[in-house]
């Protein structure tokens, strides 16, 4: 198959579209990408990138074509806005000319917010007679709510409309969540949905040997890792918190990696507070991680009490679960169900400092073999439900449902 992903975000960025793509690529099917210029999290363009100009580069023999687009910028709702809007308006102008003489056989969109992302290459699809697959991984209008972009009723009311619409121009949509389906079908009655879960990189639960970069606070003591994006819906207050709680504890340390629009905000806690056992060490490249994770004592997971984050599984919690490590989690719903079933980790209330404080030193308390089975137990989870070889045959005949499909129109 020749498969165009059409995405905003792509690598170097870290997303799982990454891992997808060069899975189908590795099984012998042609993929190419259309994507924005890498900013996520920072809000900047990485080095050696500019918003203008079309360009064309190469990773692991895929071809990306990178559209114009404006960057999120740091703290500011309205250039988030801008960059969203941006990367829409530039595939509506952009995509029919740069891909005027390719033919595809399907349309693939990785949809973490924003949902409108779909939009240009629905229109692409119309103008080439090709299916679209979206893969939702946040509901809309609820993350924008959520996370405090958007508080006006009025406008929520106006994007759900929008999403409305947005949904009734796709052939399928995916959805990373079994809970996302009922508000999904809901705003698009007509269109068929299928549950399709993240998974990760085999290199998290098969090294390969690459090895871990040195990081001083990975060293020593009881550690409990956070990775991944500190932002607003990570509860970072939790973290802080849990932090205070813990100063008693001089081997508990919590090291948090990544950046993302608050991550000031938190240094400028660590600081005010004092707190000795809080580590902020910045953003490491994705290939790395997995030797990073298996550094720690434990992982850790956190999400604001919303209702749409009780219905999302954050993608860390794969990537925790291939690892086996145990899982410290501060969450509600999905997410927390999965590690209890699995058995992996300890599981409190979103939002709850104390609970979380309470749930680690649980688990500095417990014996070596305690903890080496949950590691074991949420690896053999992760087995057994989110296999990536196991996911990439179900993503390919997805594929093949709606080529046929189109097809018999």
């Amino acid at each position: 198959m020749k498969i165009l992903f059409f995405n905003q975000y792509f690598w170097p960025e870290s997303f799982r579209i990454n891992d997808i793509a060069s899975a189908l690529k590795t099984r012998g099917h042609n993929i190419e990408v259309l994507t924005g210029k890498p900013n996520y999290p920072e809000g900047s363009f990485f080095a050696g990138y500019k918003g203008l100009g079309v360009t064309i580069e190469h990773w692991r023999d895929i071809k990306i074509h990178r559209i114009p687009m404006l960057p999120r910028g740091n703290k500011s709702a309205l250039k988030l806005a801008i960059n969203y809007i941006s990367f829409i308006i530039s595939g509506l102008v952009f995509a029919p000319w740069v891909l005027r003489n390719k033919q595809y056989d399907v349309i693939f969109v990785y949809a973490p917010s924003p949902i409108f992302q779909v939009i240009p290459a629905s229109f692409l699809g119309w103008l080439k007679g090709i299916p679209v697959i979206l893969w939702v991984q946040d509901l809309w209008p609820q993350s924008a709510e959520a996370t405090g972009y958007i508080k006006s009723p009025l406008l929520l009311k106006l994007l759900q409309k929008f999403v409305r619409f947005t949904y009734s121009h796709i052939d399928l949509i995916l959805v990373q969540s079994e809970a996302f389906i009922e508000p999904v079908k809901s705003l698009a009655e007509n269109v068929p949905i299928q549950y399709y879960p993240n998974s990760v990189d085999k290199e998290f639960y098969k090294p390969s040997g690459v090895a871990a970069p040195e990081i001083d606070s990975l060293k020593s003591g009881f550690t409990i890792l956070f990775a991944g994006n500190i932002g607003i819906a990570q509860s970072m207050e939790t973290i802080v918190s849990a932090a205070e709680k813990l100063a008693a504890y001089s081997e508990i340390k919590l090291v948090l990696i990544g950046t993302g629009s608050i991550f000031d905000w938190v240094q400028k806690q660590v600081t005010d507070k004092r707190l000795t056992n809080l580590f902020l060490e910045g953003r490491y490249p994705v290939e790395v991680m997995p030797a990073v994770m298996r550094q720690a004592s434990a992982l850790l997971v956190t999400l604001t009490k919303q209702p749409i984050f009780e219905l999302t599984i954050p993608s860390k919690i794969q990537a925790y679960l291939a690892v086996g490590k145990p899982i410290v989690a501060c969450l509600n719903g999905e997410g927390a169900n999965i590690i209890n079933k699995a058995k992996a980790g300890i599981a409190v209330k979103a939002e709850d400092g104390e609970g979380l404080a309470e749930a680690i030193i649980n688990l500095y308390k417990m014996p070596q073999t305690e903890l080496e089975q949950m590691g074991v137990n949420g690896r053999d989870y992760f087995k057994k439900h989110f296999d990536e070889e196991k996911l990439t045959s179900e993503l390919i005949s997805h594929f093949e449902m709606v080529i046929n499909n189109k097809e018999k129109r």
